[in-house]
């Protein structure tokens, strides 16, 4: 039973082959009289709206349920919660605190579980992402993605995606908020290194996509103060984007907190793409349904 938890649950074959499927505008009804569990202990705009979408589009119904409905192992076990939901639904799709819940998920073996954000990954947005960068360029081969900012989930995964698809990746941020070693190790079993800088201005200079982050996610609320101190010299500006290629792009998985961040006339300028890069989370959706339901299962 193939599951989607991290992007590297894909081979680069596999990866290509779902973009392409993102792309595709008329994809085949795979969920038709079928249902899509959407399970979110941490709610979303994004991730919401493009997986109810993208189970429409397929043909499918989705049905929202919250955390506190479920109850992971104070109710119900995670591994009876799967056992029941399986019965009524096609696929379960988590966005979830911890990602060892989305694991144990996967254990059970009776639906495919689609990861829509843990604390490790967020391989969802990643997949979205470098649907974006494709549309932009083409493919990702030589091309530089430069992060600035938190070396979180949301780069985990983004460095993996791109990188799996040939993109250069390079990282700058404080040094406490780099990406752990266990990190490096999972990126580089897959054949991607990232390229660490100290200073934004180095990491950005000629590169074709400049992505960032907000600073204090979901959960760091306590860090606010903290975290604004630590990352006070990587704000993504306009002189820091001429830093970047001619042809360069500017992403954000968002919400967006302009003025820290990022500065409003980067985000609303003419080289973002992030509405793009949002309206793509829903195709991207769509196409690793349409995938993980057939082929995926198929190739297992």
């Amino acid at each position: 039973m193939r599951s989607f938890l991290e992007v590297d649950d894909l081979t680069v074959k596999e990866l290509n082959r779902v973009i392409d499927l993102c792309i595709d505008a008329n994809p085949p009804k795979v969920l038709e009289g079928e249902g899509v569990a959407l399970v979110f202990q941490k709610p979303s705009n994004r991730t919401r709206n493009s997986m109810e979408m993208a189970t429409h589009q397929l043909g499918g119904h989705p049905v929202y349920i919250r955390g506190e409905e479920l109850g992971f192992d104070k109710r119900e076990s995670v591994e009876d919660v799967i056992s029941t939901l399986s019965g009524y639904y096609k696929c379960v799709a988590a966005r979830v605190f911890d990602h060892e819940i989305l694991e144990r998920m996967a254990q059970v073996e009776l639906c495919p579980i689609v990861n829509l954000l843990s604390d490790t990954g967020h391989p969802m947005q990643a997949l979205a992402d470098v649907v974006t960068m494709v549309k932009e360029f083409g493919d990702l081969n030589g091309k530089i993605l430069s992060f600035i900012g938190d070396g979180n989930n949301v780069f985990r995964s983004l460095a993996m995606g791109a990188g799996m698809l040939g993109a250069e990746i390079r990282f700058a941020g404080p040094s406490d908020y780099c990406l752990s070693d266990l990190d490096k190790d999972r990126l580089a079993a897959v054949g991607v290194e990232v390229d660490e800088f100290a200073f934004a201005q180095d990491a950005v200079e000629g590169s074709n996509v400049v992505y960032t982050d907000v600073w204090t996610s979901m959960g760091q609320e306590s860090e606010i103060e903290e975290r604004k101190k630590a990352f006070e010299a990587f704000t993504v500006d306009s002189s820091l984007m001429d830093s970047a290629s001619s042809d360069a792009v500017f992403l954000h998985c968002l919400p967006a907190h302009r003025g820290e961040e990022v500065t409003g006339e980067v985000i609303d300028g003419p080289k973002s793409r992030v509405w793009n890069q949002s309206e793509n989370r829903m195709h991207a959706a769509r196409g690793l349904l349409a995938w993980l339901l057939t082929e995926g299962q198929e190739n297992e």
